[in-house]
């Protein structure tokens, strides 16, 4: 099978959060015959719900869809490196690879701060690959932040 990467869908979904008032992230989880089985952003804000991160709501709606709390095979595109709280997720739901746009080194739980895989006590570890689409991801929470600000 040919990689083809689904960023592109992910930053829609972060558009339309940014949209929403919501931090601009986006996830796409996509199964292991490259169908794309959920899309998200985050809602946050919208549903009261500290836990609504983008990620978390496209796994639980792949989970939900597969009939099962494990997505072996799958991958998820996502546009901001995952925090420590859906780095766990993503362990628990044993999703084969995260590709991540731009780094969190204030709140990213991957390559910063808990750095989730690289614990001795993580059920699973993904293959992780950043930079996809960083230099679009990055624009669109700096503006989002800036207008916040402003």
């Amino acid at each position: 099978m040919v990689f083809r990467s689904h960023m592109d869908k992910a930053l829609e979904q972060a558009r339309a959060a940014a949209e929403r008032g919501e931090v601009p992230v986006g996830a796409v989880l996509v199964d292991p015959f490259g169908k794309v089985v959920a899309l998200a952003g985050n809602r946050t804000r919208e549903l009261h719900d500290p836990t609504a991160h983008a990620e978390i709501l496209a796994i639980r709606a792949a989970c939900a869809a597969a009939g099962s709390e494990r997505l072996t095979g799958h991958d998820l595109y996502v546009t901001l490196e995952p925090c420590a709280m859906c780095a766990a997720a993503i362990a628990a739901a044993r999703i084969a690879r995260v590709y991540y746009a731009a780094s969190d080194p204030k709140s990213g739980g991957v390559a910063h701060g808990a750095r989730v895989f690289s614990h001795t006590q993580a059920h699973h570890v993904p293959e992780v690959y950043d930079g996809i689409g960083a230099t679009e991801a990055e624009d669109l929470l700096q503006r989002f932040f800036a207008r916040m600000r402003g």
